[in-house]
């Protein structure tokens, strides 16, 4: 099975494309079984925060800088009956559970019959109006998306493209990978 892959390019602005993100995070912790986790959901410090205004904070799990653990975490939580969103305020940081996303997430339904089922959100960081640096401005989609089988990999340029993509992966029988460049 091949992952999904696509880039939906229409154009509104970087304000429209925040409001669609923070409405679709609200969409989906209208479910009781999702669960935010990363960096930043439960204490402000990055954009993703401010992404979850409305957002109950029940619903939100800050975690420190172990990446790695965080997606493994978020795996478990999947093979449970929850619904992960798990978070990371740049794509840079998302290397860091690569052993995670690639060997576990994405591999699992090749070993037997497990089947977790993760949104990961992460997004690419800014080099204009100021540039956030070489650690954070990183775009590594289609290398994730060459490495990735059975996860679905979806890159958001466009605000109006941003609901469509969290309802596909709500509806959606595998994880998701979606890249953020608002």
């Amino acid at each position: 099975m091949l992952a999904a892959t696509h880039t939906i390019s229409r154009s509104l602005t970087s304000v429209d494309f925040d409001r669609e993100v923070n409405e679709s995070m609200r969409m989906l912790a209208a479910d009781n079984l999702t669960l935010f986790v990363g960096q930043s959901v439960a204490y402000d410090g990055a954009t993703m925060y401010h992404s979850l205004k409305g957002v109950p904070q029940e619903q939100r799990l800050e975690m420190p800088v172990i990446e790695d653990f965080q997606l493994g975490f978020c795996i478990g939580l999947s093979l449970k009956g929850r619904l992960p969103v798990c978070i990371y305020p740049r794509m840079d940081f998302l290397l860091l559970a690569m052993n995670q996303l690639v060997n576990h997430l994405d591999r699992f339904c090749e070993m037997g019959d497990f089947r977790p089922k993760v949104i990961v959100r992460t997004r690419v960081g800014p080099k204009k109006p100021l540039n956030a640096g070489p650690q954070h401005t990183n775009n590594y989609t289609e290398a994730f998306e060459f490495m990735l089988r059975n996860v679905a990999v979806v890159e958001l340029n466009h605000a109006d493209d941003v609901m469509p993509c969290y309802l596909d992966a709500l509806a959606s029988q595998r994880s998701t990978l979606v890249v953020e460049n608002g």
